[in-house]
């Protein structure tokens, strides 16, 4: 099971370095633009005057969001490649600083932090993984923290099509890049109903929110 978990990440890892400098077209596709603008909206103003370890930030397309109004941010990633596009970015006046760190341990995140964002990462954690996200990530809160989490909603048509599902009920996609190479990516699409239930076991206030094409979720820490 863990060679198959160091497996998992080892891919996920390689594909999204690969993907780096092509990773924000997928905000371009028209049809998601109005869901796309009420989530940049509420994400400007969601942590006003907070400092934010933001988890998976990517290429810092979500961080550029938040530095809005956030008092500083703490971006963490895994990969290299996309670190060092988001490292180019501007952020206004947000103190804004980047770490490579896996999700998973968060190794050298500083604890009490006040709040958490976690944008289009909790699809990729596999079903029996999601608890121990929340235990290192909640590790680095402080109690009362705000936590928001935003991601993808399984829509036909527009969603790349699912390829298969694993025993655990993990839902994957092969994906073709521009340079023509193809890889698989664990892509999971919870219902409101899961994301209320999951979330009401680890942390107070539970929000969801389902637009058509995304969801956001909102709590506090205990």
């Amino acid at each position: 099971m863990a060679a198959a978990r160091r497996e998992l990440d080892e891919a996920m890892k390689a594909y999204y370095a690969q993907r780096a400098r092509e990773y924000e077209e997928v905000y371009a596709k028209p049809e998601r633009q109005d869901d796309l603008k009420k989530i940049r909206s509420f994400l400007s103003g969601a942590f006003e005057g907070l400092e934010v370890l933001e988890i998976a930030c990517g290429t810092g397309y979500w961080t550029q969001i938040i530095a809005h109004s956030a008092r500083s941010l703490l971006a963490t990633d895994a990969s290299r490649e996309v670190l060092d596009v988001a490292r180019a970015k501007d952020y206004g006046r947000c103190r804004v600083t980047f770490l490579q760190s896996d999700a998973y341990e968060l190794i050298g995140v500083p604890t009490f932090q006040e709040s958490a964002f976690a944008g289009f990462w909790w699809s990729h954690v596999p079903a029996k993984r999601q608890l121990d996200f929340l235990v290192a990530l909640h590790g680095k809160l402080r109690p009362n923290a705000k936590v928001v989490l935003a991601d993808n909603r399984y829509v036909e048509g527009s969603s790349t099509p699912i390829s298969r599902t694993d025993k655990e009920g993990n839902t994957y996609q092969v994906r073709k890049l521009k340079d023509g190479s193809k890889h698989e990516a664990l892509k999971n699409f919870p219902s409101e109903a899961g994301l209320e239930a999951q979330f009401s076991r680890v942390g107070q206030d539970v929000k969801v929110r389902c637009l058509e094409y995304f969801w956001v979720v909102q709590y506090r820490t205990y």
